[in-house]
């Protein structure tokens, strides 16, 4: 073992993930290279090391830190390097000097003790100083529990996540019940907890361990789309996960039932396992559309021809008759879902029942599941779509640990009429939230393409409603939208009855290229994307108008490593440009980015004319760019369409690279330019329903890149995976229910 102090010169590399850092530390005259587990050190820290020296062959001596213990700076030069160093956010290098200048080699003890004085230095005042004593506070404590949470594993950004949950007490409650950590902080699982209990010493059939695999395995399998599990099939998982004999599974699943964490019922005859929250919504969903769907419409519908009649005239259209057919059902139905593919009508139809509907003064809401999607929806009808979210007006609660809608059962949305559009997209949770908010007597029409993929978290809804032929359904066939100049739509159509497309008609906008391995496939793209498509005859921005969609994360044509691939051509590394690495990613000014989570709390500002404009919210499949990387403040800057949002350096895991995004995050997006891999992969994922949501996010052009044979499996692969969910036999048990009970009221 050996020990040195020293200081640290230069920070050669940090994986911001785990915390594992490569460190230059000046001992004596010496320049010694240290590496471990480091998340905290930084240039300018004076540190105690103690460690084991090893040979790197590339790299010569090293010392493998074992414990790093940091020792406050004793001297002028010392504290200005500390402080200068980035480790306080507000305080830059300048500042540092300044505060220095000020206060010498006793700045640190005043920022501890005495922060007020910090307003005696040019340039902080009160709010600054009061942030600051806050920061440097909070990096004492973390460092702490730091050095407790990485004993057992936690890595750096959860370490974080898990102090601003439980503050002081984190070391306490973690001690005292790891697994409440799965259900406490995003991100952290059964199997992260379960390592923790065990260095903890928990014994592995505590009640509470098999409780929290329970609850592991049923929330794994939302992940999967699926709203319950078979009893059986639970219990199998969760005794081979857990290694414990069935009866201790069984018990623990007794006593989650006693505490209704989870409901056990009967579905299609067979058993099943909800968690809580997940069977209330698929009961209250179903409960919710029939009781909407038998509200009795009062109006005249005697003119409704007339009306529409009179609206093809202003428009200078002619509806078919299975329009006609959308239109009296959306007017005449307390709920009426309209699905079709691209091409068949449903915006037009969507602007046509709104007209009618204003002409009898009533009042019309439009919400969409996504920010693009809602966005999309207000360009093409003229009328200003919300998000589902924005509409139900969430709320963050503290207190009740996330967010809330205010609008429920007893705060309605006040309107006449919703109109949904995307609704393939919108899961169980969310549309459970929605038919709370929606009055008696309130109409809803629900609009989507059922063949597109299902929403990303769990349940069938669109597809759920539609077989259980218990609301009012018009499916719309027909292809409208076909000019002479595109292919796209026509071979969206074609996909979707599992045909082959027409590729490569040089007048057209639909192209196949052909490419034999993964590694040709991405190198196409990449010459594509920078080079053939901006000079086109459309002259298409690289960054604006091309989206690269790929059916995978993984692999060579997967998004990871397209994004690092696209983002080395379009925006390489610069000297002007500033850089932030997280994770995988190197963030850097100019990016191309998505928000990958909903964030319902997050300010943003624009500027409307001369006025600034203030607001909440980013949402999940937004499209931004890096305005700018703050080093000194520990932010980046992102411009989404006209909004300016500011991220700390520790909410970095909401964004990602977005020069290749999935085709599940395209859904309710559309794209000028879109650009597919297609090579093979799994055969649950790459189906037909995969290809069929890629090709109808391009607006303008398609290019396939990719194996023939490839895109062939994909169309006529038709699987749909099954997902376990309740909805359609719920809805239908509704129905019968009451029919039973208006039979007997009649006898």
């Amino acid at each position: 073992m050996v020990e040195i102090e020293g200081t640290v010169e230069h920070i050669v590399f940090r994986n911001e993930e785990n915390g594992y850092t490569v460190a230059k530390i000046k001992y004596n005259k010496d320049l010694i290279s240290v590496v471990g587990y480091m998340p905290f050190l930084n240039e300018g820290q004076r540190v105690k090391i103690q460690g084991e020296w090893t040979l790197h062959q590339t790299f010569g001596q090293q010392i493998k830190v074992e414990s790093c213990e940091e020792i406050m700076p004793a001297t002028v030069e010392g504290v200005e390097k500390y402080l200068a160093s980035g480790l306080i956010p507000g305080i830059g290098p300048v500042t540092a000097r300044k505060i220095v200048e000020k206060f010498g080699v006793d700045a640190l003890d005043i920022m501890e003790m005495n922060p007020e004085r910090l307003t005696e230095v040019e340039g902080i005042g009160e709010k600054k100083a009061a942030k600051i004593a806050e920061a440097f506070q909070e990096q004492r404590e973390l460092r702490q529990v730091m050095v407790f949470l990485q004993s057992y594993g936690i890595t750096a950004t959860y370490a974080i996540k898990i102090y601003k949950k439980y503050g002081q007490n984190t070391i306490k409650t973690v001690k005292e019940n790891p697994y409440r950590l799965c259900d406490d902080i995003s991100g952290i699982g059964f199997k992260t907890a379960d390592k923790i209990a065990r260095n903890l010493g928990v014994d592995p059939s505590s009640l509470s361990r098999v409780m929290a695999g329970i609850k592991y395995v049923l929330n794994l399998s939302t992940s999967n789309g699926h709203v319950y599990l078979p009893r059986l099939m639970l219990l199998d998982e969760c005794a081979r996960l857990l290694n414990v004999p069935p009866d201790l599974v069984e018990d623990a699943l007794i006593s989650l039932s006693a505490s209704k964490q989870v409901v056990i019922e009967q579905v299609d005859g067979e058993q099943v396992v909800y968690l809580n929250s997940f069977y209330y919504s698929e009961l209250g969903v179903a409960k919710r559309l029939i009781e909407l769907s038998l509200q009795k419409v009062r109006e005249n519908f005697d003119t409704i021809e007339e009306e529409i009649k009179e609206y093809e005239d202003e428009n200078d259209i002619t509806f078919a008759e299975e329009q006609k057919l959308a239109i009296m059902e959306g007017v005449k139905n307390g709920v009426c879902v309209i699905t079709g593919g691209p091409g068949t009508g449903k915006t037009t139809i969507i602007k046509c029942i709104i007209k009618i509907f204003e002409k009898r003064g009533m009042h019309i809401v439009l919400a969409a599941p996504t920010g693009r999607a809602a966005k999309r929806i207000t360009e093409t009808t003229g009328y200003e779509a919300k998000t589902i979210h924005r509409l139900l007006e969430m709320e963050f609660m503290p207190d009740e640990h996330g967010n809330v809608f205010a609008k429920d059962e007893g705060d309605p949305i006040e309107t006449d009429v919703i109109i949904i559009d995307e609704a393939s997209m919108v899961d169980i949770l969310l549309m459970n939230s929605l038919l709370k908010a929606v009055a008696p007597s309130t109409r809803l029409i629900i609009v989507g393409d059922v063949d597109q993929l299902p929403s990303v978290g769990p349940g069938n809804v669109l597809r759920d409603i539609i077989e259980s032929r218990a609301i009012s359904v018009v499916r719309l066939n027909r292809i409208f939208r076909q000019s002479d100049e595109s292919l796209i739509t026509l071979n969206a159509h074609k996909i979707n009855n599992g045909e082959m497309p027409i590729l490569n008609d040089r007048e057209k906008d639909f192209f196949f290229i052909q490419k034999n391995n993964p590694q040709l496939i991405v190198e196409e793209i990449l010459e594509l994307v920078s080079r053939r498509l901006p000079a086109f005859k459309n002259r298409f921005d690289p960054m604006k108008d091309i989206q690269v969609l790929s059916p995978m994360r993984k692999g060579e044509t997967g998004i990871y490593n397209l994004n690092v691939r696209l983002q080395n051509i379009l925006n390489p590394p610069s000297q002007d440009k500033k850089e932030k690495s997280f994770r995988d990613y190197v963030f850097r000014e100019g990016d191309k980015v998505m928000q990958i989570k909903n964030n319902y709390n997050i300010e943003w500002t624009s500027v409307d004319g001369l006025e600034v404009v203030k607001g909440t919210g980013v949402y999940n499949g937004d499209i931004g760019y890096i305005d700018e990387i703050d080093e000194e403040n520990q932010t980046v800057t992102v411009i989404f369409d006209d909004k300016k949002v500011v991220y700390d350096f520790t909410s970095l895991d909401e964004l990602e690279l977005a020069y290749g995004i999935t085709i599940h995050k395209s859904q309710g997006s559309e794209f000028p330019v879109v650009v597919i891999p297609v090579t093979y992969g799994p055969p649950m994922l790459m189906a037909r329903n995969l290809i069929y949501t890629g090709v109808t996010r391009a607006k303008k052009l398609v290019i396939l890149v990719g194996m023939r044979q490839a895109l062939l499996n994909m169309i006529n692969n038709n699987t749909i995976i099954q997902r376990y969910s309740g909805l359609r036999e719920r809805i239908t048990s509704y129905v019968n229910l009451i029919s039973a009970s208006q039979r007997e009221m009649g006898d």
